[in-house]
């Protein structure tokens, strides 16, 4: 097989922008509940300052790590060699429990924004999110490159609507222009919480794209380019949307019912509505193939080490890619889809967080073990200030954290069911360890 052949099962960087895009944001789709928690001035201090502290630390990290070990199983290969198959067993289950309640959450909303167009159609919510689940694994199944195809369409489907949004917006003349203030005064610790809660979320994702890595044409150079422009997107895109809404005069809390289609309705017309809801459609759609590529990827790396039955590292003949797996995952999310929303972010957070101060911990003890160990993208930091850069995250996860347990209504609810899902690994390690070799724990 010739070279030329041979790349073009590869992604490529352009594609890679659109899934990374997906995979982390999906567009705007999903902050609405931001203004209605802490107000127009502390949405936008938010949208500032988490990003500093939880993304691009997390973006560096995951751009070290996979310059220097960019493998098919991403962040659990990482954990392995940092620490043992203890560990990267805990990586792997935490962010597959994650990625459940992530994918789960967007056929929820794509009924939310399809039924602008049909009322009626939220009566039949779940058939809809099944048809949506397993159409999207239908597509991953036939490989990356179907997937990365349709992302591209997608991701264009999703941010045109915004483009002209704000467009229409900025050269409206009755559009006031009002100078943004940043400030959470007056906003509540349980406010401050849900809102954290909400931008985490629309941020989180970065190491889940690199779960591929090995079907990236030139992935270090390739995942260095498209996160750092992907990242620049959704920041653009967020801080333009939240400057728009709270410049509108839409109520926040109809808003955070109604979504971004009551923007566009109030800015311009039903037909720009219409727009930001075929958006909100795409994005859900897009979202959920891009997460289900990434996640479907580490149980059949994990089967190969044996921590998962050998099934699942099963490819399939025709598309080599694991089917199994997909199947697997389709069939969980569609039980996860009965959460609402907010419930679904909550436990979606706590578990993801779990798993990144795992991969913080594997860069810092990488750095150690292999200080001369190839990295073809390096943070320009020493080992102390490595633990810094994980500090910021490990802060904004904790005050997340304890900001959930000082309600008393039923957000209590998932926060425990997520604490009861990361204690579970301890339980099904101690069943997975009975069946392997004394030396391979190590």
């Amino acid at each position: 097989m010739n070279t030329s052949t041979s790349s073009k099962r590869f992604l490529k960087p352009f594609a890679l922008v659109a899934v990374i895009f997906l995979t982390v944001s999906g567009g705007s789709y999903g902050l609405e509940p931001l203004l209605q928690f802490v107000g127009s001035n502390g949405a936008l201090l938010l949208l500032i300052t988490v990003p500093l502290l939880w993304d691009l630390p997390t973006i560096f990290m995951v751009l070290e790590l996979n310059s220097m070990m960019p493998v098919e199983g991403g962040y659990y290969k990482w954990v392995n060699r940092a620490l043992d198959l203890r560990w990267a067993f805990y990586e792997g289950w935490w962010t597959w429990l994650y990625s459940f309640t992530d994918l789960a959450i967007y056929p929820v909303l794509f009924v939310t924004y399809f039924s602008f167009f049909f009322p009626l159609v939220a009566a039949y919510k779940i058939p809809i999110c099944l048809i949506i689940i397993w159409s999207s694994a239908g597509l991953n199944i036939l490989g990356i490159l179907p997937v990365g195809r349709v992302s591209v369409v997608l991701g264009a489907v999703v941010l045109i609507p915004f483009f002209i949004l704000f467009g229409y917006s900025f050269f409206n003349p009755t559009f006031h222009f009002a100078a943004p203030t940043l400030s959470i005064s007056n906003v509540g610790f349980t406010s401050i919480g849900m809102g954290l809660y909400t931008v985490m979320w629309n941020f989180l994702g970065w190491d889940n794209t690199t779960t591929y890595a090995g079907e990236v044409d030139k992935p270090v150079r390739s995942y260095l380019i498209s996160t750092i422009t992907a990242f620049i997107v959704v920041m653009l895109v967020y801080l333009l949307t939240v400057f728009v809404t709270q410049n509108s005069g839409v109520d926040y809390r109809e808003l955070a019912d109604k979504g971004y289609p009551l923007l566009g309705i109030k800015t311009a017309g039903i037909w720009l509505g219409a727009l930001l809801s075929v958006g909100g459609m795409a994005s859900a759609l897009g979202i959920f193939s891009a997460v289900m590529l990434s996640i479907s990827r580490v149980p059949r790396v994990m089967a190969e080490d044996k921590l998962l039955p050998r099934w699942f590292s099963k490819n399939h003949k025709q598309f080599n890619t694991p089917y199994i797996s997909i199947i697997v995952c389709a069939t969980i999310v569609s039980f996860m889809a009965l959460w609402t929303f907010t419930d679904l972010i909550v436990i979606d957070v706590i578990l993801y967080g779990a798993g990144l101060f795992l991969e913080f911990i594997s860069l810092i003890v990488l750095r150690n073990k292999e200080p001369h160990a190839l990295r073809p993208f390096k943070i320009p930091l020493n080992i102390p200030g490595l633990c810094l850069l994980a500090l910021l995250p490990s802060m904004v996860y904790i005050v997340a954290l304890v900001s959930v347990f000082t309600q008393s209504g039923t957000k209590i609810i998932p926060a425990l069911f997520a604490i009861g899902a990361l204690v579970s690994a301890e339980v099904i390690w101690l069943i997975v360890k009975l069946t392997l070799k004394p030396g391979k724990l190590r």
